[in-house]
């Protein structure tokens, strides 16, 4: 079984256009890894140069904001789907 990665509007040239993408589980980290791997150019628009998630973009596991869980350390099991919300700002 696999992770769901439901992907952003922003996001989808990177990934041909799909609105979800499916990864092996594992780590939120592996996650991206496998992401990246499948469709590159993801890790550069979600982590910073030292490795961080990004200020700017929102990843969910199920329902549950990854920053109050375990961040990039979080475990990704199989059939959960992970939602990348890039940050909206305005006025």
């Amino acid at each position: 079984m696999a992770v769901t990665v439901r992907i952003p509007t922003t996001l989808r040239p990177l990934s041909g256009g799909e609105k979800q993408v499916e990864v092996a589980a594992g780590a939120l980290s592996d996650v991206i890894t496998a992401l990246e791997g499948a469709h590159p150019g993801f890790a550069d628009r979600l982590l910073d140069e030292d490795g961080n998630l990004r200020k700017f973009v929102n990843i969910f596991v199920d329902d549950d904001d990854v920053r109050y869980l375990n961040g990039l350390s979080t475990e990704v099991i199989d059939g959960v789907t992970v939602s990348i919300i890039p940050a909206v700002a305005g006025g």
